[in-house]
């Protein structure tokens, strides 16, 4: 009877050649990763390093700083203008967090349904993403103009419920004025994003469905939106960080105004560093503005390991 003699193994790479090799597939990594991370280390390491320092002076932005220890937060949490901004800025994150939130699931859920010209309203969708925030701020502030913007037009039609309301001058109106225009072009991102998500979810689990006779909305709950909470959750932290870091908009329609009604902590912290040059007390705000981003992806870090991502 004949027996196969078994293989031999392979002759294993002496160590010294296996670290050799490791040593030099990382050395080729860092090489790679080393510009990127200079430039992060430069732009963000650096200069968060610096504010972090300054926010303890009164510096003015030029010139030696003096330390002053918790002067500027002591001040922060004593001034109305700050507590005004940051609410603002917590309104600015509920709206977001809920109303584009909505409105881009919907229209996402809506377009996954489309089979025909569903590129071409994409699309249209997504352009008013690109289209720089100067050039369709200064659109919508003409068109929002009291005197000669799209009220005035409605009149000349029979329309004149919109005619003389000064959108952006009203205290009342201004920041959910400027909230709506920054929703004319954030909610064809969300939709964008939300169908390329729902568009991974096995069509099979609606086929199972709909022969257990479940209805649109039961699809969506039950299948669509546990599909997609992973995408979910990662768009509900960056419009939280997003919020609370919003300037242009605010910046292009009504810089802060009318009387403080739309100031937002980005506003704010502008303002006092190169209009009132109080670099050190604008530098406290960015570390407040830094901690609520950690705040916020902790939670998000801390939801994840409860499996809310999966």
């Amino acid at each position: 009877m004949h027996l196969d003699r078994p293989k031999a193994a392979p002759p294993s790479r002496p160590p010294r050649t296996a670290r050799r090799s490791k040593l030099r597939r990382t050395g080729i990594g860092l090489a790679f990763m080393a510009p990127l991370l200079v430039v992060n280390v430069l732009v963000i390491a650096v200069p968060g390093a610096l504010s972090i320092g300054y926010s303890f002076t009164d510096w003015t932005g030029l010139g030696s700083a003096n330390f002053t220890g918790l002067d500027n937060y002591t001040r922060l949490f004593g001034d109305a203008e700050f507590r005004s901004a940051l609410w603002h800025n917590i309104l600015w994150t509920g709206f977001f967090l809920t109303v584009p939130m909505a409105m881009g699931l919907f229209g996402a859920f809506l377009l996954s349904r489309v089979k025909r010209f569903q590129m071409l309203f994409r699309v249209a969708y997504f352009i008013p993403y690109v289209v720089a925030t100067v050039v369709s701020g200064s659109i919508w502030e003409s068109l929002l103009n009291p005197d000669q913007g799209i009220g005035q037009g409605l009149d000349k039609l029979g329309l004149p419920f919109l005619n003389g309301v000064n959108f952006l001058g009203d205290p009342d109106l201004a920041l959910g004025t400027v909230a709506f225009v920054n929703t004319w072009q954030w909610w064809g991102f969300l939709v964008v994003i939300f169908l390329a998500s729902m568009q991974a979810v096995n069509p099979s689990l609606y086929e199972a469905a709909r022969i257990d006779g479940a209805n649109t909305w039961q699809e969506f709950w039950h299948i669509t939106l546990p599909g997609i909470r992973p995408t979910l959750m990662f768009l509900g932290l960056m419009t939280v960080i997003w919020s609370f870091l919003i300037f242009d908009y605010i910046y292009i329609l009504t810089q802060g105004g009318p009387a403080g009604s739309t100031d937002v902590l980005g506003t704010l912290l502008y303002r006092s560093a190169f209009a009132n040059q109080e670099a050190g007390y604008a530098a406290s705000m960015g570390v407040i503005m830094a901690m609520i981003s950690v705040i916020a992806v902790s939670g998000f870090l801390y939801l994840r390991r409860r499996g809310w991502d999966i």
